[in-house]
């Protein structure tokens, strides 16, 4: 306790970190309070319908990204999803496109092309999930409407406010990074998902006292210690790396001697980071699209058991779905045969391991062997809600035990102590723990 209470004494005595802190709960303050500013137009009390719906499925997820704006109908409604979908289609561009590929390699000013085009596309989205939203919205709440304003006239301003709302996110994201602490964008998720904790919290504690049967608190107690279980694997597959040594040779030019110091190169156990989990996600709910459709009393077996995220079939096909798609992100986003080259370029080069071809195939070796636990590890955290869901925990505080929001709460909460330490560091204070430096998803120990 007296190593925590120094620690953030230290940190107060720091005055850009304290500053940067205090900015960070500015906007995050911003954030929340926009968040519960409905709609003009809409009568709050009318929401019962649109709340229910998303309390389970696709829309449950969509509203806990949201931080709960979605099902309020709120100005932040469509949050920062749009600005996340625009920059993974733009990640998978600069991979399969020529003209993005050459941009990407251009430096500041290339990343600075992408990050507008990324904007444009965010904008484009918007302009066509707005208008879904409020369709949703017309036919779950239509008598929500105030009086006196038709449907027509409220989509047009109705579908710039959301629009706006989504940049002015992403606006206040950035601010964050540049003049808070953490990644902004990433920050705003992470808060938008640990909204809704106290109170599918305090809807476990109740439920299970409330239990017939009795044995509440054990159960309780059961889920609390698999909770830590999953949280902790998350932090090791967060923090893992595999480190590969790299010589550079010694080269004299005129009276100094460069090179031959010894790096290495981290790779990632966590590579892929989240991707693959919605990559698949998306995929697992193109079933559920199909279903609403059609009869339930006609559904096949086939089809009953991909809408129930707690039958067998749904899951095995949603791990297997996560696992390749791990193995297909982390072979578009790392490139042996980049490193090689570059390493090489540089004159440097893994003992033992010749240059060119052969360090390429080795790099690659490697990655593979680490994917695999990796992508089974991802796949595990991902199917742990439904796991949990046999144990008759709340779907609410279900989504906390795996899945994305736990591996971005995970993420994200190192990352930003990883920042924290790195200031406390440069003053020459102690950092956050005592057996070591706290390492981010980038693998890499903040010095």
């Amino acid at each position: 306790m007296k190593k925590f209470i120094d620690t953030l004494k230290n940190i107060w005595k720091i005055e850009d970190l304290r500053q940067r802190i205090l900015i960070t709960v500015l906007f995050v303050a911003i954030y929340r309070f926009g968040s519960k500013i409905v709609l003009p137009g809409i009568d709050y009390n009318g929401l019962e319908k649109l709340q229910s719906q998303t309390s389970e499925g696709l829309m449950s997820l969509l509203d806990m990204f949201s931080g709960g704006a979605f099902s309020h109908a709120s100005i932040f409604a469509l949050g920062i999803m749009p600005y996340i979908s625009a920059s993974i289609v733009m990640q998978l561009l600069a991979v399969a496109v020529p003209y993005f590929q050459k941009m990407q390699r251009e430096g500041e000013s290339g990343r600075k092309k992408i990050s507008m085009y990324t904007r444009y596309l965010t904008v484009l989205i918007l302009l066509f999930q707005a208008p879904s939203y409020l369709f949703n919205l017309k036919f779950q709440v239509g008598p929500a409407l105030a009086s006196g304003i038709e449907w027509p006239v409220f989509m047009f301003p109705a579908t710039i406010i959301l629009a706006a709302g989504s940049m002015f996110i992403l606006w206040l994201g950035e601010r964050i990074t540049d003049k808070g602490i953490g990644n902004g964008v990433s920050l705003i998720i992470m808060i938008g998902i640990i909204a809704r904790l106290p109170m599918a919290f305090y809807q476990e504690v109740a439920s299970r006292f409330a239990a017939i049967t009795g044995g509440g608190l054990v159960m309780f107690i059961i889920e609390i210690i698999i909770l830590y279980a999953v949280v902790c694997a998350a932090i090791v597959l967060v923090q893992g790396v595999r480190k590969i040594p790299v010589q550079y040779a010694k080269r004299v030019v005129g009276n100094k001697q460069y090179g031959g110091a010894r790096q290495y190169i981290p790779l990632k156990l966590f590579a892929a980071n989240v991707m693959p989990i919605i990559f698949a996600q998306a995929l697992m709910f193109i079933p559920l699209a199909i279903a609403q459709y059609a009869n339930p009393q006609d559904a096949s077996w086939f089809m009953r058991s991909m809408t129930d995220h707690q039958s067998w079939l749904y899951n095995v096909i949603f791990a297997v779905l996560i696992i390749a798609f791990t193995y297909f992100y982390t072979a578009i986003t790392l490139n042996p045969t980049q490193m090689a080259e570059d390493m090489k370029r540089n004159n440097g080069f893994i003992p033992g391991v010749k240059p060119g071809k052969d360090t390429a195939e080795y790099i690659d070796t490697v990655m593979s062997r680490i994917t695999l636990p990796g992508s089974l590890f991802i796949a595990f955290i991902a199917i742990m809600p439904a796991f949990a869901g046999l144990l008759d925990v709340k779907q609410e505080f279900a989504q906390f035990f795996g899945g994305t929001s736990l591996l971005i709460l995970v993420g994200v909460v190192l990352d930003t102590l990883q920042q924290i330490e790195s200031h406390l560091l440069m003053r020459h204070y102690d950092g956050l723990l005592n057996s070591g430096r706290i390492h981010g998803r980038g693998g890499v120990a903040a010095y």
